[in-house]
């Protein structure tokens, strides 16, 4: 536990206080995110406070993760070193944006592969050489479908790293219950990471964290996702935990998926202000009220992880069912409420 505590002070000392050069270094770059069309802000706004979440968060894993797993966590940091470099050129516009959906996370997914990072299929269902081949297939889908799913989730104020911090928090708490120390500390450093940057990214932001950051946080909880183990919840429900924890931006990108096909977009590389926080943004809640809204269900999709591991194996499933349908329902409900309708396909957004 002590250690826990540590590691989150390090990194929120580290990445609030590295914030601010940051900042001065994107302004004197010019690496700033420019109002457009399709932006909520109105002035130019630093880009690269995805620096300061990434020094904080690996500085504290490096400094408390034990010797013996120290060798796999600098594969993680290395994977997510290329999400956050070609996220970063992305922002520079030295990429095509295609290369980060298509070349940067899947690398990013088979380097966790190739450290041993991967799901467990259910050994009740499928067995043998075919499973393994399943877990393969699912970790490559889990981790790419993560981070891109972070990629479009940055567009408020606030919203990306605030959500993070709270699933960070209840991957930490759970990591703790079971005795996983090495997932509390990665979870720990994550929390501290994100909530130092958050002081300076909530409304009215004074920097963005910029596409290298969101894939950064998006790659990192798609990790401890894989990473968390819970022996004592029956197969058959804890594959819920992670997608629980996960639930806000899952939800977001299953928003956005939807309506945009259902207009004859393409999901990934329709840019636009239709994500959920923008339609609850057009509501008397406004921005910071959207944004806090989003928080308050993430806490609720990290209670329920936690109440599914008290369930029986039926139980549980009638929870992923009611979530599932509640999703359902939402998706709907959302769908007719006013939002900007984009008519052209652009970058990843």
């Amino acid at each position: 536990m002590l250690d826990g505590v540590l590691t989150f002070a390090v990194a929120f000392a580290a990445s609030c206080s590295l914030t601010i050069p940051i900042r001065r270094i994107a302004l004197h770059w010019g690496i700033v995110d420019v109002p457009n069309a399709r932006k909520i802000h109105r002035t130019p706004i630093p880009l690269l406070g995805g620096v300061a979440i990434y020094c904080g968060t690996v500085i504290a894993i490096l400094a408390f993760v034990e010797s013996r797993s120290r060798g796999q966590m600098l594969g993680i940091v290395a994977a997510s070193t290329l999400l956050l470099v070609v996220g970063i050129m992305d922002d520079r516009h030295l990429l095509h944006h295609q290369v980060k959906l298509f070349v940067a996370m899947p690398l990013a997914a088979v380097t966790l592969v190739a450290l041993g990072v991967r799901t467990h299929f259910p050994s009740a269902f499928i067995r043998g050489p075919l499973g393994s081949v399943l877990d393969i297939g699912f970790t490559l889908f889990w981790v790419v479908g993560i981070t891109a799913a972070y990629n479009i989730f940055d567009h408020m104020d606030g919203l990306a790293s605030g959500v993070t911090a709270i699933a960070s928090l209840f991957f930490t708490i759970l990591a703790l219950r079971e005795g996983q120390v090495l997932v509390a500390t990665f979870g720990a450093a994550l929390l501290g990471g994100t909530l130092g940057f958050l002081l300076w990214n909530f409304k009215p932001a004074k920097i963005f964290m910029g596409d290298g950051g969101a894939m950064f946080l998006g790659f990192m909880v798609a990790t401890l996702g894989l990473k968390l183990r819970m022996p004592d919840v029956p197969e058959a429900t804890s594959w819920m935990i992670p997608v629980l924890l996960l639930i806000v931006p899952i939800f977001d990108t299953t928003l956005v998926s939807i309506s945009r096909a259902r207009r004859g977009l393409i999901p990934f590389a329709s840019p636009g202000k239709d994500h959920t926080a923008h339609r609850l943004a057009n509501t008397p809640l406004g921005q910071r009220g959207a944004v806090l809204l989003l928080y308050a269900v993430g806490f609720a999709g990290g209670g329920l992880a936690l109440l599914v591991c008290e369930l029986s194996v039926k139980s549980g499933l009638v929870l992923g069912a009611g979530v599932a349908a509640g999703v359902l329902a939402a998706v709907f409900i959302l769908e007719q409420f006013h939002y900007e309708r984009q008519s052209v396909s652009g970058g990843i957004s």
